[in-house]
């Protein structure tokens, strides 16, 4: 009985400590800017949810506040993706 009362107690603590073992959520997106007409790839850190449309909202924002307009969100990825799109993102890898 005791070693049910400690898995117990164990899975709880696991289950209350998960989000903070939440994996990070990243996007890579295209946007432009005009006059002159300019294009980027970029890849960029997600908060909250990792769906297509948070990321959408908060680059939006984020890309707009430097004058730059998001045209579309291509992914969402985990940290697994960071690596094989850095060298594409370049300067724009986690700028925004």
């Amino acid at each position: 009985m005791k070693h049910i009362r400690l898995s117990l107690f164990a899975a709880l603590m696991l289950g209350l400590t998960g989000p903070a073992f939440a994996a990070d959520c990243y996007a890579d997106y295209k946007a432009k800017q005009d006059n002159p007409l300019r294009l980027h790839y970029g890849v960029a850190e997600v908060h909250g949810p990792c769906t297509k449309a948070s990321a959408n909202a908060q680059l939006a924002q984020r890309l707009g506040a430097a004058n730059w307009k998001l045209l579309n969100v291509v992914s969402v990825f985990g940290p697994e993706g960071l690596a094989q799109r850095k060298n594409s993102a370049g300067s724009n890898f986690l700028r925004f």
